[in-house]
């Protein structure tokens, strides 16, 4: 069980199409700010949620893989979008479509990172789950993380090799609801 919350319960939870969730954390991942919208789907109080890190949220259906490569583009400074199912703190989930970027003060230096997500396309969530579902079945074949998330990025790297696609063009394909995993 996940740290402060319950195992999932297979509810699903919605917002609205003209509502953003909203957050900001430090460069480490620990939460900074969350929105009223943040707290009501996540179902955290604002003074358990800050402070915390953002994977407190981390459904277990959810590809660590996907997550590593958030991270590894954040690293880089670029903005990264994707399809993310979260797990709130009463064991409901829901799912979203992320923006997450960089956050510079005026020296340039990264502060943290902010992130909107907004209501998800239906066919694309659909897409995104079923791509989940094979990357976390590869990931539970291997005992250490690494391995699991090599592995499964590997996977991965050659599903997007033979869409001949990045991952940025294979989260918009989606968007646009043009392939299907």
């Amino acid at each position: 069980m996940r740290q402060g919350g319950i195992p999932p319960t297979g509810i699903e939870r919605h917002f609205q199409p003209d509502e953003l969730i909203v957050s900001k954390t430090d460069p480490r991942g620990v939460i900074t700010y969350a929105n009223d919208v943040f707290l009501r789907m996540s179902a955290y109080p604002e003074s358990e949620i800050l402070g915390a890190p953002h994977n407190v949220l981390r459904h277990p259906d959810m590809p660590r893989t996907i997550f590593h490569l958030l991270w590894q583009t954040l690293k880089a400074g670029q903005e990264v979008f994707a399809y993310i199912v979260n797990l709130a703190k009463d064991g409901a989930h829901y799912w979203v479509f992320a923006h997450v970027t960089p956050s510079y003060d005026a020296d340039g230096l990264l502060v943290g990172y902010h992130s909107n997500r907004r209501v998800p396309d239906p066919a694309a969530v659909r897409a995104a789950s079923g791509l989940y579902t094979s990357l976390v079945r590869i990931e539970r074949e291997h005992a250490r993380p690494a391995e699991a998330i090599a592995a499964a990025m590997e996977s991965f790297d050659n599903r997007l090799t033979d869409l001949g696609q990045t991952y940025d063009q294979f989260v918009w394909s989606l968007t646009r609801q043009e392939i299907r995993p």
